[in-house]
Order: structure tokens, then sequence, then C-alpha cells
């Protein structure tokens, strides 16, 4: 019962207050004897009415606009009282302190909608800090996290270029002291023997300085090999484009494995360290097939795009998880994490593709700079097969 009145109420109130100054209490009547037969007192009504302004009226006002509403729904109030009072003084007028009661009401209830609007923007504010303050932290922890496994890639990179050089120094030292100096030895002994053969015995110094000139020719061409592998003079003298011709043109030789290779001629309009970057990143990535894929076949195409160099090298040889190997630590080589980082130093990027059946394939990708847009250069194409 009490609810059904507290409900009528509300709706007779909000209707009496948008209607206006004009409006007429008259709906205000009958009220009391509702609240008379829900067992309601003035005081019952006066919080109903209280929280009605409080909750429903009040928030969002200014404090001129309130306080009309509150004169307004003081009439209001006053006339759905006015049974409950009459009854209380047995049929006499309405007493002295109803007035006092409407007043006193009208006061507290302005108090009370200016602390709500307070708390409640209050609230709003500190939840709004609140989730600011998530937020900031949830960012910070992203990135810490990133910073970290930033910082973890760095010096898992950097011990891996260290055991690179050392590994390649090792190398090479190897092979000077394998291949030339015991070359070298071999000539200074010929040399020995030709001093004395020249006082002795003319007729085998022909033979003689033919052996020896065969020695020289060999160290000369393991010296150029040293040469080509360390940095190809053909990538500096004659452009991207040659280097990699005679890289897979020997590769294949050495490895038996048939390389496909077709190429742009506009490749070469990149800058120096991109067409370098290409180079290695191609280089690495042959050498990966020869140790790790046992593959027969691969197919290496460079073309542009609408917005890039494309590099795509790919493989019919074995699968291997992508993620394991790009993260290991115990790697001793640069491997897929070097040509990432090559790639990842003239805004590039690197992607590898590696399934059962289907082989690797590499895609690495250097946005466009010099190199010009649409035009009959750029779609020629020089083409090898090994």
């Amino acid at each position: 019962m009490k609810r059904k009145f507290s409900k009528l109420y509300q709706t007779s109130l909000l209707r009496y207050l948008k209607q206006g100054p004009r409006a007429h209490p008259r709906s205000a009547r009958g009220l009391g004897e509702e609240a008379l037969s829900a067992g309601l007192q003035t005081l019952d009504i006066a919080k109903l009415h209280e929280q009605i302004l409080v909750n429903q009226v009040m928030p969002g006002l200014s404090p001129a606009r309130r306080a009309t509403l509150i004169k307004q729904a003081g009439v209001f109030f006053t006339e759905a009282i006015t049974p409950i009072e009459k009854n209380l003084s047995d049929g006499n007028d309405t007493p002295v302190h109803l007035n006092q009661i409407v007043e006193m009401l009208s006061e507290r209830t302005v108090e009370l909608a200016a602390a709500n609007v307070e708390l409640k923007r209050e609230i709003m504010y500190r939840k709004a800090a609140e989730d600011a303050l998530k937020k900031s932290e949830r960012h910070y922890s992203e990135l810490l996290e990133e910073s970290d496994r930033l910082q973890k890639q760095l010096r898992q990179l950097s011990r891996k270029i260290l055991s690179t050089q050392e590994e390649e120094r090792r190398e090479i030292s190897r092979e000077l002291h394998d291949v030339i100096a015991q070359t070298l030895t071999g000539i200074n002994v010929r040399l020995a023997t030709l001093k004395k053969e020249a006082a002795l015995n003319i007729k085998g110094l022909d033979r003689n300085i033919a052996r020896t000139q065969r020695l020289v020719e060999k160290s000369v061409e393991i010296v150029h090999q040293f040469a080509r592998e360390l940095r190809p003079a053909v990538l500096d003298d004659l452009g991207l484009i040659p280097a990699l011709h005679t890289f897979v043109k020997v590769f294949s030789q050495r490895t038996r494995v048939h390389v496909h290779l077709k190429v742009f001629a506009e490749v070469e309009r990149l800058d120096g360290n991109e067409r370098t970057i290409l180079y290695r990143v191609a280089q690495e990535a042959l050498t990966n097939v020869a140790r790790h894929a046992q593959a027969s076949r691969v197919e290496m195409n460079i073309q542009k795009l609408s917005d890039c160099i494309c590099m795509t090298i790919k493989d019919n040889g074995k699968s291997f998880n992508v993620e394991r190997v790009l993260y290991s630590s115990g790697s001793k080589r640069l491997g897929l994490l070097g040509m990432r980082e090559r790639l990842e130093m003239v805004g590039g990027t690197f992607k590898i593709e590696s399934s059962r059946g289907k082989g690797t394939t590499l895609i690495a990708s250097i946005p466009l700079g010099k190199v010009g847009s649409a035009g009959k250069a750029a779609n020629r194409a020089t083409e090898v097969k090994d």
C-alpha cells in the first residue's frame, strides 16, 4: 500500500512541476486521503517528498532553478498534507506550524540537493581518477613487460653477435692456417728446389715453375674467396643483381640446391645500405637452407609492391618451430634474429612461415624510398636458374 502511494505521489508531483508556475495543485488533492488510508503521516510524506526532489528533480539544475522548483513543490506538498493536518486538528483550520514544516523542508531539501550534487560529482571525479590510474598502471605494466622483452632480446642479440664474430674469426684463422699457410709453405719449398735445380738440371725447370704457378693461382683464388664471403666487390662495383646472381651460382654449385632467382631491375635504385641488407638476408637465408632445410629447390623473388620492396625466399625442405628458433638463447649464430634486426634498421619488416610438407617461406620487405612508382623499368625482371 505504501509503495503504491509512493509511486502515485511521485508521478503526481513530477507532472505538476513539469507544468510550470501556472500549474494548479489540484492533482495533489486526494493524496492526503490516500496517505491516511496507507497509514502515513505528515513526516512520512515529507521524507518521500524530499527524496523525490533530491533524486529526481534537483540534480543538474542551477541554484535559482532549484529554488523555484522547491517553492513550487512546496505548494503541492501543502495541498497534499492538508487532509492529514486537518484530521490531526479535529477538523479545524490548517495549523500554524504547517508553514514552518514546509519552510524547514524546503531549506533542508536545498542543502541536501546541493550536497547530493557535489557528492555525485566527487564520486564521478574519484571514479574517473581511479579508472585513469588503473589504465595508467596497466599501460606502465605493458611498457615494462615490453621493455624487459626488448632488453632480453638485445642481450640475446649481443651475445649472438659476439659468438658469431668469434666463430667467424675462428673459421678465418683455421682457413688461413690450414690452406693459405700450407700453400705458401709449399711455394717456398718449390722455390728452394727451383733454386737448386736451376744450377743442376735445366730440363725440369719449366715443369716445376708451372707447378709453382698453379700453387700461387690457388692461393690467389682462396684469398679472393675469403674476400667475396666477407664483402663481395661485385655488390659495390656492379650492384645487387649481379652480386645475387654470382652468389646463387656459387651456392648451387657447392650445395647442389637448385635456385631460381627472379629480381626486378629497379631494385638497384635502393641505397647502398638497403641493397647490402637484402644481400645479407638472402645470403643468411640460403646458408640456413643448406645447413638445416635439406631442400632440393629454392625460389627467390624480389619485386616491387605498392609501398615496399619485397623479397620472398621459399624452399621445399623440412619445417621447423619458428618461435623456438627465433627466440632461442642457445643458438651460436645470428640466424633469424639477425635478419630481422637488419631489416628493422631501415624500417623494414621480417616474416617467416614454416609448416610440414610446405617447407619454409621467408618474406623481407623494405619501405619504398628512392625507388620510383609505376613504370616499364619497374616491371622488368631478370631471372637465373641453377
